[in-house]
């Protein structure tokens, strides 16, 4: 057996079976594959793949033990690379930062320019997409990190670690009867429920949480537009669409002076935004920087401690 053969079956998996899928992202031919793979499960005396006449329908029990051994295999090998790389070059290399539109609008700001000071040679790119898209960035090392607030926690292979918690805000036109609303009287779900209503898609910012508060009242809430960021949501809020529900760290009173921020945390709860790399990946140092840099608190031994804790579960 030989690296080229669980290279072949990994991109085979990855490429959803499909062999002429799988070669072309090898740069090698469709036979030469298929054939490579019959050898390495005839070596090994096990079906790897189940298979309909010639085509190859998905994995066969022991196909997925070997499979799970075959990653494991090849991201120590890229960790071996990774190593050698990090130290002939500490400080330069690539940065690829998986997340969200709000993400990426409100709190990298904060934290890239500091990171482009300490790391000059670093290039670096960010990848914005849905959090079940950006999990499965850093699980196929397409992306080094992800930072999103659903999914990255619940996602098999990753090691999610908290940024920073934040809570929903209702914005409002300063005419909006509810600009009004005095100090010392909070929100209710009731009065929400008799406005028109803008808000997330159902994949971001908490949304599940917005939904079940409605859905515990027993109220349909009246949502008439639904965006992935907090811009087009405060756009269409200021042209009188309807009231918005946005991540609280999306609204700034000096900036968003045309629209009147209501605190509703006390309605759909406190909501943690997560860092996630993959599990048993190699870090560069700069890695370490810009985690630190987002959270103080994940230093370099807590976020080993992490590493090490899923490992030895993983292992268990």
């Amino acid at each position: 057996m030989n690296i080229q053969q669980f290279r072949f079956v990994r991109e085979t998996i990855r490429r959803n079976f499909n062999l002429t899928e799988a070669a072309r992202s090898l740069y090698t031919s469709q036979p030469g594959v298929s054939k490579a793979i019959i050898e390495f499960e005839d070596e090994l005396g096990i079906k790897i793949f189940e298979r309909h006449g010639k085509r190859i329908k998905g994995l066969t029990r022991p196909g997925e033990a070997v499979a799970e051994v075959i990653d494991r295999i090849m991201r120590e090998i890229d960790n071996l690379k990774r190593v050698s790389d990090d130290f002939a070059r500490r400080d330069e290399g690539t940065l690829v930062i998986a997340c969200t539109h709000a993400q990426a609008r409100y709190l990298l700001p904060k934290v890239i320019p500091e990171f482009r000071r300490r790391f000059p040679k670093v290039h670096m790119s960010l990848a914005e997409g849905s959090p079940p898209v950006l999990a499965q960035m850093v699980l196929h090392e397409q992306a080094d990190v992800a930072i999103a607030t659903e999914t990255l926690a619940l996602t098999p292979g990753l090691v999610a670690l908290p940024v920073y918690t934040w809570e929903h805000t209702v914005v409002v036109t300063p005419d909006h009867p509810l600009a009004d609303l005095p100090a010392n009287k909070q929100l209710s779900i009731e009065t929400l429920a008799q406005y028109p209503i803008v808000t997330y898609d159902h994949a971001f910012s908490g949304r599940g949480s917005i939904d079940e508060a409605f859905a515990k009242h027993g109220i349909t809430p009246d949502i008439v537009l639904e965006a992935i960021d907090a811009d087009v949501i405060k756009t269409y809020v200021d042209v009188g669409l309807g009231i918005g529900i946005i991540a609280g760290i999306a609204f700034d009173p000096r900036r968003d002076k045309g629209l009147v921020g209501l605190p509703a945390g006390h309605l759909f709860g406190a909501h943690h935004t997560k860092v996630a790399v993959k599990a048993g990946a190699f870090l560069r140092d700069y890695i370490f920087e810009l985690l630190e840099m987002l959270a103080p608190e994940l230093t370099r031994d807590v976020v080993l401690s992490a590493l090490d804790e899923k490992q030895t579960g993983s292992a268990l």
